[in-house]
């Protein structure tokens, strides 16, 4: 049987006449649409043409949450309560399913961005906080969890539909968490080597760290991101490499619906 996979791209985070990233290429290289909902990037417009594109290219759509902070990008930590950031992703998720309507569309996933991503991979509480708002407002969302982190476990505590992810472009620690975007090289801008990266993920289920050590990892999604300059050239050279090693690439509601 062949090696089925989806690979994910953070979208829409653009704000009103500026973009990032070049999302309608994007769109159509990738399977799954990780889409911002307005806090860390994604205007209602920005959100709107994204969701058309994505329904166009016949590319599912989730919702892409982070701390409210346009400024920064949402990659800088904002200290909250657990409850607070729960509802805080939940009005994200509603904020992107009343605009994926327009689009006939529905959220089928959620990834969290940046900063809240990060802090939910090491803390329990928030990683659980991010699931307790998908399980209140819809949970058939699958949680794209960053594997063998809080969410992943977060999401099996939740009983909460899960997509594993690893990335592409970015160079992991250890503890399978990723390298902080301080250190040089630490973001894989060039393509062959994230189409590397993604080709033993997806084939041999593990990733080479920072410090050189081979530790498994287990995915159903890959990642690159849309914002970096290279993201369109990195994300055609993994979707090639993929496809010429005889991976299948699919959606993530594909996906879930043939494991479940």
């Amino acid at each position: 049987m062949p090696i089925r996979i989806n690979l994910n791209a953070d979208m829409a985070e653009g704000w009103g006449v500026y973009d990032i990233g070049d999302d309608m290429a994007m769109v159509r290289i990738v399977r799954s649409a990780n889409v911002a909902c307005g806090f860390h990037g994604g205007d209602w417009n920005t959100m709107h043409r994204l969701c058309m594109a994505a329904k166009e290219a016949g590319c599912s759509i989730g919702a892409h949450p982070g701390f409210n902070d346009l400024h920064g990008f949402g990659r800088r930590p904002i200290t909250m309560p657990a409850a607070e950031i729960e509802r805080m992703t939940a009005y994200q998720i509603g904020a992107l399913a009343g605009i994926a309507a327009y689009a006939g569309l529905k959220v089928t996933h959620l990834k969290p961005h940046g900063a809240l991503s990060n802090l939910a991979a090491t803390d329990r509480e928030i990683a659980l906080a991010v699931g307790r708002a998908i399980k209140t407002v819809d949970p058939s969302i699958v949680y794209v969890a960053q594997a063998a982190t809080e969410m992943e476990r977060a999401a099996e505590t939740l009983d909460l539909r899960m997509a594993r992810e690893g990335f592409a472009d970015r160079q992991y620690e250890d503890d399978l968490t990723l390298a902080s975007r301080a250190i040089p090289g630490t973001v894989y801008r060039d393509p062959k080597q994230a189409a590397a990266q993604a080709l033993m993920i997806a084939t041999e289920r593990c990733v080479v760290t920072r410090s050189g050590n081979t530790v498994p990892l287990e995915v159903e999604t890959i990642c690159i991101h849309g914002d970096e300059p290279t993201g369109v050239a990195v994300a055609r050279a993994v979707r090639a490499g993929l496809e010429a090693a005889g991976v299948e690439i699919a959606t993530i509601p594909e996906l879930i619906a043939e494991s479940a």
